[in-house]
């Protein structure tokens, strides 16, 4: 498994990658409405193509396959983090928060899914706040959580 940059061409297999993953890996925790307000089948690549080349974005390969990716801001604000729903629990997550948290002074920040919690619990995050958020309409529930470095 390799971590590299980002790159522009990457954006159709993330933006795919990012929809398989949260209407499986996180079907657990939010209802079918929930999903699709989050994770929309067609989003917006120039939106999302943008936010990545103005963040350290990257992106975990394995036999050629993308398998994650994960980007963060200046301000330390961990955006997202999300592995394929096939190469779950295999060191992807850890790869890429590794990097992405090395990339940055100062303490990390990020809003974590009810499915996420528990992976950014056990790398020292602390729950600041449980939230309701709005996405297209729908209110999902998720957690901000610090790092303090």
């Amino acid at each position: 498994m390799e971590i590299r940059k980002y790159k522009e061409s990457d954006i159709e297999e993330i933006t795919e990658l990012f929809y398989n993953t949260v209407h499986t890996v996180n079907a657990k925790d939010y209802s079918k409405e929930q999903l699709d307000a989050w994770a929309p089948k067609n989003p917006n690549l120039e939106k999302w193509n943008i936010s990545f080349q103005n963040h350290t974005s990257v992106i975990a390969v394995e036999d050629n396959t993308v398998i994650g990716f994960g980007d963060i801001d200046k301000s330390g604000y961990l955006d997202r983090l999300y592995v394929h729903k096939d190469y779950q629990r295999r060191g992807a997550a850890t790869l890429i928060c590794n990097y992405l948290e090395e990339s940055v002074k100062g303490n990390i920040t990020t809003h974590a899914s009810i499915t996420a919690k528990p992976f950014f619990e056990k790398r020292g995050y602390k729950t600041v706040k449980k939230q309701s958020v709005e996405r297209n309409g729908v209110t999902l529930t998720n957690y901000v959580m610090e790092k303090e470095r």
